[in-house]
């Protein structure tokens, strides 16, 4: 099933079903398609450019806008949660100031697991990284996290670059997902002398 989409392209933003996103929107193009989307079904896509030329990756995921604040300004606090994603048929020729694809929706897929080991690596390295990086986190908080919301909140925030990122979204399941976080965390947490990430 195809569906009309209006576009939001960000590098480094990933969102998947049943996730939450905050954004902040204060381009003009941006706003006017919040309101677009306020006046219809609430949904806009979310996508990554490919690069500086405006290409866009094929995969992404829709946003239902659960959150909204309109700000004295003209620009929007809004928190979007996903819900499903979606793969590029089409870009539409559109006058709007935002742009339009035409998407094809795919399934969710459901009761989505990792194995016992698989989820103890990830925490693992998820710990090693946390520490070299200097983030404060809440262990017993993350302990009680479902696997899906485990390894997609990780990929979501995750100091990755876009292409990285890209391919965390588009892991065809979670187990697959978290071992790519864990081979991308070992990628970039490796440090030289400064003490900054570097990809060496």
């Amino acid at each position: 099933m195809t569906t009309r989409l209006s576009i939001f392209p960000l590098p480094g933003a990933l969102l998947f079903p049943g996730m939450q996103l905050p954004l902040h929107l204060f381009e003009p193009r941006y706003r006017a398609m919040i309101s677009d989307a306020m006046a219809r079904d609430r949904r806009i896509g979310m996508i990554q450019p490919r690069g500086d030329d405006g290409e866009l990756y094929a995969l992404g995921c829709v946003g239902k806008i659960a959150e909204v604040e309109a700000l004295e300004d003209g620009r929007y606090n809004v928190v979007l949660e996903g819900v499903a994603m979606f793969r590029i048929v089409r870009e539409l020729d559109v006058t709007t100031p935002f742009r339009q694809v035409e998407a094809e929706l795919l399934p969710v897929i459901e009761d989505d697991t990792l194995s016992l080991g698989r989820r103890s690596s990830l925490e693992l390295e998820s710990r090693r990284f946390a520490d070299v990086q200097g983030y404060a986190v809440d262990w017993d908080a993350v302990a009680r996290l479902d696997d899906e919301s485990l390894v997609n909140g990780i990929a979501q925030i995750a100091p990755f670059d876009s292409a990285a990122k890209q391919a965390l979204l588009e892991a065809p399941d979670i187990e697959t997902r978290a071992e790519l976080i864990i081979q991308l965390r070992q990628f970039f947490g490796r440090h030289d002398g400064d003490e900054q990430v570097t990809l060496q």
